[in-house]
Parts: structure tokens; C-alpha cells; sequence
């Protein structure tokens, strides 16, 4: 390959880290009508259907600085832009900083036709208040300005009002995020503490700007929902490229982009997602360095992002080297919860006490805010010291291919139970006899075969029954309303596993040798079940689902790149011990 194309692939790759969820700018469509609901559609006033209200701030106004499209010059002469906002009383204010490619000065006016998906039965979004100031995903400036901090957002290098060549979380950003830290830290109105914060691509940006020798002005970060290893959370779900989300976000970012696009065309991409392996190789090469963050972070992780940002939020928490670190888990939609009471005290106390160096006894608060799901609405909230939970029993449920059930103990009669991956599934249940929580990673271990081709692409759901048998949903992507407990992903001639990184709840595969199968081949393969936390009462029941494609229609998740071809077989029985590996959690 010539080394322009290998550049063109390694730009690809090293960039597509920056995918979020907020579908910024995308058409939301109605998966039942397929009618296209435009940002046009509705005014942010009607509160029937848009989930936002903006604040009334004239009370503020008279008391605040604001100094919008602020120039940040960096050692290489150009000029980031910020806007600040500051109380009019002298005094030097801790900072609270962002860091966007969506465009400071977008407002809620302006905020994404996504949240137009209130309008759907299949989502809800909201609702959450914000004032004119915020610009989306970020920390709102009236809420911290109200508390006596300073709040600066910045448009990253090359969009918007932002001077210079477009990137996203290269080398150039981590200067530039480190100079415009330094900035915020050395203004006379600043005490020379800085924290960021917000979600997705705000979130990303924390961990570019704290994982590589940050300056000391940097003194604590809210990463809020955010990946961490783009292959295996937003490209390759298990090795199976993810198509939908992927091709609008290519699009949006080369839009928001002043001069030079960032990104190649969405069809250089398709041709690059056939090599895998190759992918793998380039995006190895990552501005993320989570075992080299030390500043005291406050990580946000969600069940409800799964196939985007829950799995790299997680992932985050537990790599980090900080000596303070605390993490905020939740099952709701993220917005809402981003800018609600309990979200937004926690993070007022987290800054207070690293960035005001009050005494609020956050210091001795448990590391891990679990909450843990009944249903879509109800949910229970207790304290943890650690993640994965500890005094976890990583249980063996066994698949019972003769009854369909799960069963405790191995099973020894063989079973071959098929399905058509296109037009059907096999599930496998099991009925708790008392109250269960079930809180952490699930491992699904199978043996596998298909009657044609060479290669097979498994989508599984875990699922909670009630006492009638019929499915509780909970939150998932973008506020989907009807998504099962948790999902994992894997193509199978993508099964390797590294057995330095993979542990027995968890296996993290390597992409680098593709494996092939035989037709009829049985092959055992280990899926990993991304983190979930939800309690099961007596009589409700757990159940495994297997199938050849997503198990719902949605605007933004989707993997349309199928190699499925002829019968999918599942073994079970005697040598054949496929079970699922559940993180049960002791009363």
C-alpha cells in the first residue's frame, strides 16, 4: 500500500476517536414512519415536544462578565477562541473550562434536531433546563457562575471561530488544550485552578488534555460519558463494523470544519473497514493515555449508552492512575441527567473541593455512585468502594439447549439448537427464586457453527422478564426507551483473545489475526456483555438472546455489513459448555 493511503488510513482512524453520541446535527428519523423530523419542525418553546428549557437569566446578567470570542494565542501564532463568563466582583474564581468542535456559540436555540426525538414513542430525552449560555453537551455557566466560578468554552483548532488547520485529539490538540489550561490558570481573574468538563467529544477532550504530562493548572476533570478505545467501542463492536453512526458522523465533521476537512470521504471508509486488522494496526496509535492520567476525575458511566460511550467510561475509571478518583454510574438519559440536582451537586462538590480547596468531605465520599435499575423508571442508588464490585460471585449459568432454559449446574445431554440469522433467534431463560442484583460485566461463552459460508456475525441481548413473562425495557442510545439490559457483539473470525488484557469476566479480543471458519466447523467463542446493573426480584427472570442482527431499528446504531449466510448453530451439553458468566452481587 503507498504511504499516502496508509497517512489517508491512519488520519481516518486516529480521528474517528472523537465519535459521540449526540447525533450533533443529524436528522432524527422516525423508525416507524421513516418521516425525517428537521430541527425546523418545532419551536424550542413548545415543551410538549422539545425537551429543553432555557432558563430566564436577566437577574445574572447584571452581575457577570461576559467577553465573548476571547483570542487564546498559541506558540504557533494562532489564535484559539473562547468565551468566558465571570462574576463583576473582584476576586480571583476557580475556572471551569470546555473545549467543543460543535461551535461555542450554538446555544439551546440551536441544540441538535435529535432532541426532536421526543416526538417518537420509542424515545425520551428529557426533560432538562439550561440557560442561553450553554452551548450543548457543556457545564452550563449560570449554574457554576451562581456557585462563584468563571467559565470559559473554547472552539478547538479549525472549527468555527477557531484559527488553523481542523483535527480532533491529535498532538496539535493536546498542545493546544495545554496552553489554553495554562491561559485560564494564569488570567488575573483566575486562582489558578482549572477543571474541565462535559459530555462526549467534551469528555474525550479531558482525556487527551490529562493524559499527557498536563500543565499543573490542571487540578481535577469531569470526563461525563465519553470513549476511550474507539475500535472496540464505536467501530468494531466486536470486530463487526458499525455502519450508521459512523457514516453521519464522518459527514457532520467535515462540516463543521472552517478550511481543510479533518476526515476523508465516508466511502474511503467503507473501503478501509474491509481490512480490519489493518484499522487495528493504525488506530493503535492513540492520544489517549489512561494509565498516565493522575488528576483527581469524577468519570461518569452510563448503562445506557452501550455500543458508544458506556463501555470506554467504565474502562476509563479503572485504568486511570489518579489517587482520587470517584464514578457517577446511571441508566437515564444523559442529558437529563447531566443538568439534574444530584448531577449537578455531586459535580459542584467534586470542583468545590479540588478546585476551591473547601473542606466538604468529598474526600471520604464512596468511589462509585451505583445505581441500580428495576425498570425504565425505577431505580435504587447505594455506595460503592470500588468497580467491578468487590466480593462479586461471577456465577456459570449453563445453556440448556434441550429446554432452552439456563440451568446451575453443567449440563450432559448434547443439543444443537439452530436459528435463520435474518428471521429468527434462540433464547435461553432462567427464573430467579429471590431477589437478585446482578451489577458489572457478563461473559457469554458458545460453541458455534454455521452450514454456509466461512464467517458468522452474533448479536446478543441480555433481557429481563417480569413475573408474566413479558420483556422490561430500559434506556439505551440516545434515549431509546426500549433497549434490554445489555448487548454484546461479536464476528467470529474476530474471536481471538488476548490473554494479557481479558480476564474470566471480560475478554478483550486482539483484531489482529482473522480466523476463518469451516462450514459445520464448531468453534467456542467468548463475547463480552457490556457493564449493566439491574436487580431482578423473585420470580422475574434473565434471559440470554441470540441472533444474526440488531435486535432494534435506530437512527443512530447500526451494523448493515453482514456476513451471515446458511444456518446458525448453537451447541450446548457435555464437551459443549456454553454458559453465560453473571456478576451476581451478595446481599
Amino acid at each position: 500500500m503507498k504511504k499516502t493511503k496508509v497517512r489517508t488510513l491512519l488520519s481516518l482512524i486516529i480521528l474517528t476517536i472523537t465519535m459521540n453520541a449526540c447525533a450533533l446535527l443529524h436528522p432524527y428519523e422516525n423508525v416507524k414512519s421513516n418521516k425525517k423530523i428537521s430541527f425546523e419542525d418545532f419551536e424550542p418553546s413548545d415543551s410538549d415536544v422539545y425537551p429543553v428549557s432555557i432558563l430566564n437569566i436577566d437577574s445574572l446578567e447584571e452581575v457577570t462578565i461576559v467577553e465573548q470570542g476571547i483570542p487564546i494565542t498559541m506558540s504557533d501564532g494562532v489564535s484559539l477562541y473562547a468565551n468566558v463568563f465571570r462574576p463583576k466582583t473582584e476576586g480571583r474564581y476557580p475556572v471551569v473550562m470546555s473545549f467543543t468542535a460543535r461551535g461555542k456559540d450554538r446555544g439551546p436555540e440551536e441544540y441538535p434536531a435529535v432532541l426532536k426525538a421526543e416526538y417518537t414513542d420509542d424515545f425520551t430525552l428529557g426533560p432538562f433546563e439550561v440557560s442561553p449560555w450553554t452551548m450543548w453537551e457543556a457545564p452550563d455557566p449560570a449554574f457554576w457562575l451562581k456557585h462563584g466560578y468563571a467559565v470559559i468554552q473554547v472552539d478547538s483548532r479549525g472549527y468555527h471561530q477557531s484559527e488553523g488547520a481542523a483535527t480532533l485529539f491529535d498532538d496539535q490538540n493536546v498542545k493546544d488544550f495545554h496552553e489554553a489550561i495554562t491561559w485560564a490558570g494564569t488570567q488575573p481573574w483566575s486562582n489558578g485552578n482549572v477543571g474541565l468538563n462535559g459530555v462526549s467529544y467534551l469528555s474525550i477532550a479531558q482525556w487527551v488534555a490529562a493524559s499527557k504530562n498536563p500543565p499543573s493548572y490542571l487540578k481535577a476533570i469531569i470526563p461525563w460519558e465519553g470513549n476511550t478505545d474507539p475500535y472496540r467501542e464505536v467501530l468494531y463492536h466486536g470486530g463487526i463494523p458499525e455502519t450508521v453512526f459512523t457514516e453521519f458522523w464522518m459527514k457532520r465533521a467535515n462540516n463543521w470544519a472552517n478550511k481543510k476537512k479533518p476526515l476523508p470521504s465516508y466511502f474511503i471508509f467503507k473501503q478501509a473497514q474491509k481490512t480490519p486488522k489493518l484499522l487495528k494496526k493504525i488506530s493503535s496509535r492513540s492520544f489517549i493515555h489512561l494509565n498516565t492520567v493522575e488528576v483527581p476525575a469524577l468519570v461518569c458511566a452510563t448503562w445506557s449508552d452501550q455500543g458508544l460511550h458506556s463501555r470506554g467510561s467504565f474502562e476509563a475509571y479503572k485504568k486511570i492512575s489518579s489517587k482520587n478518583k470517584w464514578m457517577y454510574t446511571h441508566g437515564r438519559s444523559k442529558w437529563a441527567v447531566y443538568y439534574s440536582e444530584d448531577a449537578l451537586t455531586y459535580q459542584k462538590n467534586f470542583f468545590d473541593y479540588f478546585l476551591k480547596g473547601i473542606d466538604n468531605g468529598f474526600d471520604s465520599t464512596p468511589a462509585v455512585r451505583l445505581e441500580v435499575r428495576e425498570n425504565l423508571e425505577k431505580y435504587q442508588v447505594r455506595y460503592e468502594d470500588s468497580w467491578p464490585i468487590e466480593g462479586t460471585e461471577y456465577r456459570k449459568m449453563y445453556l440448556d439447549g434441550n429446554s432452552n432454559m439456563l440451568q446451575t449446574e453443567p449440563v450432559s445431554n448434547n443439543k444443537t439448537v439452530d436459528y435463520q440469522p435474518f428471521e429468527s433467534n434462540v433464547s435461553f431463560t432462567y427464573t430467579f427464586d429471590k431477589d437478585t442484583e446482578l451489577s458489572g460485566n457478563m461473559k457469554l461463552k458458545l460453541w458455534v457453527s454455521t452450514s454456509k459460508g466461512s464467517d458468522m456475525d452474533l448479536f446478543v441481548a441480555i433481557k429481563k422478564l417480569n413475573t408474566l413473562g413479558k420483556e422490561v425495557h430500559f434506556y439505551g442510545k440516545l434515549g431509546h426507551n426500549k433497549s434490554p439490559v445489555s448487548l454484546g457483539w461479536l464476528r467470529v473470525s474476530e474471536r481471538e483473545l488476548d490473554p494479557i488484557k481479558s480476564t474470566p469476566w471480560q475478554p478483550v479480543l486482539t483484531h489482529q489475526n482473522t480466523q476463518k471458519i469451516n462450514r459445520n466447523e464448531i468453534v467456542p467463542v467468548e463475547i463480552e456483555i457490556l457493564p449493566s446493573s439491574t436487580l431482578f426480584k423473585k420470580g422475574e427472570s434473565f434471559q440470554v438472546v441470540i441472533q444474526g442482527k440488531d435486535f432494534f431499528s435506530h437512527p443512530s446504531l447500526g451494523h448493515n455489513s453482514s456476513v451471515n449466510k446458511g444456518t446458525h448453530m448453537i451447541h450446548t451439553g457435555n464437551k459443549f459448555d456454553s454458559h453465560i458468566l453473571i456478576p451476581v452481587i451478595p446481599n
